[in-house]
């Protein structure tokens, strides 16, 4: 397999808190890898440093074997890699096809549909974002990413709002995006990231705690002690 991407002693210190902690990664092209962990492990922050929305404190950041530690976010997404926020970051005021097609440097719209029919909203391309169910925001978001024909797409909490038959079809869709794209999947639904992950990393305070096919991940006494909640 071809490592898509690379970190070697990957840090974050804010003030006296290290966030991100000396992390070595690697996430092999074609693979759904999941990030999961106890809140305040660090999770979000380690993506931003991958997709450059943060500068890190100490280590490397390997591309398709390009170093891009020191490259800006967009000249990332540039280089392909795109970052589905936590935090819905969509233009409220334009509508759905609008958000798409605005991702994608394209604005006249044809560029939405492929996007949008893929995430389910292609039935919603007219209405206005900011009027669209949580759920449905962060399905726009997706379709957002999903627009800019990554190489590497990171999905950060996107199940987060999402009714149970919103999620079974986000499974079909992540299935779909694995075939083109490599998927970095951040989220806390852990039925959903056993059943889509082939290989799992745990995080916890700022570092690799744990990592494997979700069946390995699943019986680690740590993990079950700091996570699962058992042990």
């Amino acid at each position: 397999m071809t490592v898509l991407l690379e970190t070697r002693g990957l840090s974050k210190n804010f003030g006296g808190l290290k966030a991100v902690s000396d992390v070595n990664f690697r996430v092999e092209k074609g693979e759904v890898r999941a990030v999961i962990g106890p809140n305040g492990a660090g999770k979000t922050t380690f993506v931003s440093l991958i997709s450059g929305r943060i500068a890190p404190s100490a280590g490397t950041i390997l591309f398709e074997g390009e170093d891009v530690t020191e490259l800006p976010a967009y000249a990332r997404v540039q280089k392909g890699i795109a970052y589905t926020f936590q935090i819905t970051s969509i233009y409220q005021n334009l509508s759905v096809a609008e958000n798409v097609a605005l991702a994608a440097h394209q604005p006249g719209g044809r560029a939405s549909l492929e996007p949008l029919a893929r995430v389910g909203l292609a039935d919603r391309a007219s209405q206005i974002a900011g009027t669209l169910a949580y759920g449905h925001q962060r399905l726009l978001e997706v379709a957002m990413g999903l627009a800019l024909k990554p190489k590497l797409l990171i999905l950060d909490e996107p199940t987060q709002g999402l009714s149970d038959a919103e999620i079974d079809n986000f499974i079909t869709l992540v299935r779909d995006v694995a075939r083109d794209e490599t998927v970095l999947l951040i989220e806390h639904n852990m039925p959903l990231v056993m059943e889509l992950a082939h290989r799992i990393t745990v995080l916890d305070r700022g570092s690799i705690l744990a990592e494997g096919t979700p069946q390995e991940v699943h019986a680690n006494a740590a993990v079950q002690a700091a996570y699962l909640g058992t042990g």
